[in-house]
């Protein structure tokens, strides 16, 4: 038997579910992409073993109490729970579950956060001094209960601490926070297979906003429609103008740009130019290859084009950009 990447995930009464199921999904078909190596061993723990009620209403069990846990854990994932109040949802931090992530966290060697459990994270000591992200409506909350934390609440998730620490916005972003967990461990071949099998567009990255990412479009009406929306994303070097992907589809240009936009939303050339643009961010934000190999690879062309491209849509210049995000992942 291969040996064991294994994973604990806190759980505790009226813990956002998704929280807990999106995560544990993610690694279990990573496992199923792979063969040989390290296999992903996920293991609830709470407050006591046994049935743990969500805030969805689904009962989960948790295979160990924290105190069974021990010290035996690579990556100890830490979800959050909310209370509703007349202002808003506000983060609910469990003293018993800060303390004991305080305790187990020098052991881990990797800890990341969903969603509002950033603020678990802060209250146990572990962001102080570091940039942090959570879901954007307790960012508030967060900063003004941990003032040593630095809040960003725009990215999708922050790595810091030499990628030891992670903290992930909020809902569905849990997909990518732990897609990037398995980036890391088993490449992005595998994390792209992986968010395949999910049906994602996009594996978005950490340094994109949780508001504006051009791809995170519902699904059209037209299946046709969306199947030409990820061949776009697999082909972004082609010749993708709106008379070859009219072709494509067998219609008239005019027919094809009329059908487009009131399917998505975006001209074709707008479409376009936002996946390229988003292909040129992931580029930025992972790697230190030249800019004229991003311009060439997400399908922008020239330095050039990249700069005004980055210019017109983000209002800065890939250096910028590449300063700002890649810093955080470094």
């Amino acid at each position: 038997m291969p040996p064991s990447h294994r994973v604990v995930i806190a759980v505790f009464p009226d813990v956002d579910l998704l929280d807990v199921t999106g995560p544990a999904e993610v690694f279990a078909l990573a496992n199923r992409q792979t063969r040989g190596g390290a296999r992903y061993e996920v293991r609830l723990a709470g407050p006591a073993a046994g049935e743990v009620r969500t805030s969805a209403g689904v009962r989960l069990l948790a295979d160990l109490s924290f105190d069974e846990v021990g010290p035996r854990v690579d990556t100890l994932l830490v979800p959050g729970a909310v209370d509703l109040t007349e202002a808003g949802p506000v983060a609910r931090v469990d003293q018993s579950v800060v303390a004991w992530v305080r305790a187990t966290a020098p052991h881990a060697r990797r800890v990341a956060s969903v969603c509002v459990g950033a603020h678990v994270l802060a209250a146990a000591g572990l962001l102080d001094g570091r940039t942090a992200t959570t879901h954007w409506s307790t960012a508030a909350q967060l900063a003004a209960d941990h003032p040593a934390v630095t809040v960003d609440p725009d990215p999708i998730f922050v790595r810091t601490d030499r990628g030891r620490l992670w903290t992930g916005a909020g809902i569905s972003a849990c997909l990518d926070l732990a897609l990037a967990l398995v980036a890391e461990d088993r490449g992005e071949d595998v994390a792209l297979a992986v968010a395949r099998q999910l049906v994602m567009y996009l594996r978005r990255q950490g340094g994109q906003s949780q508001f504006s990412v051009p791809l995170s479009r519902p699904a059209t009406s037209r299946r046709d429609i969306d199947e030409l929306r990820l061949w776009i994303a697999d082909h972004l070097d082609a010749d993708l103008s709106a008379g070859a992907l009219a072709a494509r589809m067998c219609l008239s240009e005019r027919h094809f740009a009329r059908v487009f936009k009131k399917e998505t939303g975006a001209s074709p050339a707008a479409y376009v130019e936002a996946a390229r643009v988003e292909a040129a961010r992931r580029l930025l934000e992972t790697t230190d290859v030249p800019l004229d190999e991003v311009a060439r690879e997400s399908g922008l062309g020239s330095v050039e084009t990249l700069h005004r491209a980055l210019r017109r849509t983000l209002a800065t210049t890939p250096a910028a950009y590449r300063r700002r995000f890649r810093a955080k992942a470094a």
